[in-house]
């Protein structure tokens, strides 16, 4: 992904974070929409009206980026994006950034020849556990901003903005409270970075491998859009688990969180916003590589010309 087929890095790290970070913040600004409408859709618990279950709100990803865009403007598709942006800088500078170093490490040395499967998702999982410890603060205030939908004419907003939200959380709820939701985030992150990073870069390698194909954009396309799905589908249920643990402070903890969505909604529950969440993620993976491998391209050039 970020190295020749041996799995050297021909760049630094310093350039590797960079440009990690930079693709990961193009990707976030793109597609936050849908990440808005995906939260929505997964806080959306069924409600009993009387004798009945009222409709739901939200319904389907077009239905609700159109119902948040008519109620609350279309200003507040991108509710969340400055520390969903904070979160890319730091998480996807780190888990991109450190997985070729990490894979190194478990490979060995001494290693020649194509990194096994197994020490690609071994290495992604180890990264995206260590990114997003470090930047779990800036995902909990980027789903309680995303999460709030229009309120009643004379209620207030709980939070003003991003930094009006990281010192509300501090001072109200303490400094662990930012760490709220780490155990399904770690779960959830560690998995879906293995499902990404790792995918990926099996999926390229085993397309450079068929004649005809080169290293280009076409490759860089189709193996984006291959670690997109694999990510929603391994990672829709912890991830819905995530965002009800921090979109709403009444659950215990991880189990506490699953055993009532489970109970109340429903096994399918757990991959409720699975479009949306597949739009979201395969296109921020198609858009994140490919400017990735652009950003990496000018960094290794800058690199040379220096050397």
């Amino acid at each position: 992904m970020v190295a020749d087929s041996k799995g050297k890095s021909d760049i630094s790290f310093a350039g590797t974070f960079a440009s990690s970070a930079f693709a990961a913040c193009f990707a976030e600004i793109c597609t936050i929409p849908l990440d808005t409408a995906k939260v929505r859709l997964q806080l959306q618990k069924s409600a009993v009206a009387g004798d009945g279950v009222a409709l739901p709100k939200y319904r389907g990803m077009l239905g609700t980026v159109a119902t948040i865009a008519r109620e609350e403007g279309l200003a507040a598709l991108w509710k969340g994006i400055v520390p969903g942006l904070h979160r890319q800088c730091v998480y996807g500078g780190l888990r991109i950034g450190l997985y070729e170093p990490v894979k190194n490490l478990y490979v060995g040395s001494d290693f020649v020849g194509d990194v096994p499967l197994t020490k690609k998702i071994l290495a992604a999982l180890t990264t995206g556990a260590v990114g997003i410890a470090v930047a779990n603060p800036t995902d909990l205030v980027k789903v309680r901003l995303q999460a709030e939908g229009k309120l009643p004419a004379g209620v207030p907003r709980r939070y003003s903005g991003a930094l009006n939200a990281y010192s509300t959380i501090l001072r109200q709820e303490g400094v662990g409270a930012l760490w709220t939701g780490i155990g399904p985030n770690i779960a959830r992150n560690a998995i879906i970075n293995a499902a990404e990073l790792a995918s990926y870069d099996q999926v390229k390698e085993t397309i450079l491998k068929i004649p005809g194909f080169t290293d280009n954009v076409v490759t860089h396309l189709f193996a984006g859009l291959g670690a997109g799905f694999f990510a929603v589908c391994i990672g829709s249920p912890v991830d819905v688990v995530k965002s009800r643990m921090m979109g709403d402070s009444t659950y215990k903890n991880t189990l506490d969180c699953f055993i009532k969505t489970l109970k109340n909604d429903g096994p399918l529950a757990f991959y409720k916003g699975f479009i949306p969440n597949f739009g979201r993620l395969g296109s921020w993976n198609v858009i994140m590589f490919l400017t990735l491998e652009q950003a990496k391209k000018f960094v290794r050039s800058l690199e040379s010309s220096r050397a």
